[in-house]
């Protein structure tokens, strides 16, 4: 029996078996990297040539950048909430909770209030994070706080992370990818 994601989409989420050679290896590939099928890449799938990058971009800005867990978690809260993006909110709520982010922390975002952080590290990320999503642009002030506090590598990782995650949230949005059986706090009501 072929692992499948237990994710709902409105489109059809290919079977391993249907896939080219290609789209095969991509499948194993996330499999092995992550354990199972969960978020954008049953929909890349249609599209080896992206699947097979994005998933590698992914694995990086998840598992490879110099910030730490709890910082990346941060990070994808953010963008998840700027997307008001459910699915990405319901695989990365727990993640980020597991990674030490607090409670209180995961609430405000998802409420759409400024959250009370610390190590300054963090709320140099949230504000950063926030410029860059919300209005597009990073003043001088928080673009220096934060290359300060995380070097050229750190924010370029950081941005990448915003990036890739943004990706991943119209991915999910477009195609209504979420969890029925999952807390969801950007619920439609039409």
């Amino acid at each position: 029996m072929p692992i499948r994601s237990s994710i709902e989409s409105r489109i059809a989420l290919p079977q391993r078996d249907s896939l080219s050679p290609a789209g095969q290896s991509i499948y194993d590939s996330i499999l092995n990297t992550r354990g199972n099928l969960d978020g954008p890449f049953l929909a890349w799938l249609h599209s080896p040539a992206l699947a097979g990058p994005a998933e590698k971009l992914g694995a990086f800005c998840r598992y490879q950048t110099c910030l730490p867990a709890v910082e990346s978690e941060l990070l994808i809260l953010i963008t998840a909430a700027h997307f008001r993006c459910s699915g990405e909110w319901q695989i990365h709520a727990p993640i980020a909770l597991s990674s030490g982010l607090e409670p209180s922390v995961i609430d405000a975002i998802a409420a759409g209030r400024e959250p009370q952080l610390a190590p300054a590290r963090l709320a140099t990320l949230y504000a950063f994070a926030s410029e860059l999503l919300y209005r597009r642009h990073v003043s001088p002030a928080a673009f220096a706080r934060a290359r300060a506090q995380f070097g050229d590598q750190g924010l370029v990782e950081l941005v990448g992370i915003l990036g890739y995650y943004s990706l991943v949230a119209m991915t999910l949005n477009a195609f209504e990818m979420t969890f029925a059986d999952r807390d969801d706090p950007f619920a439609r009501t039409s």
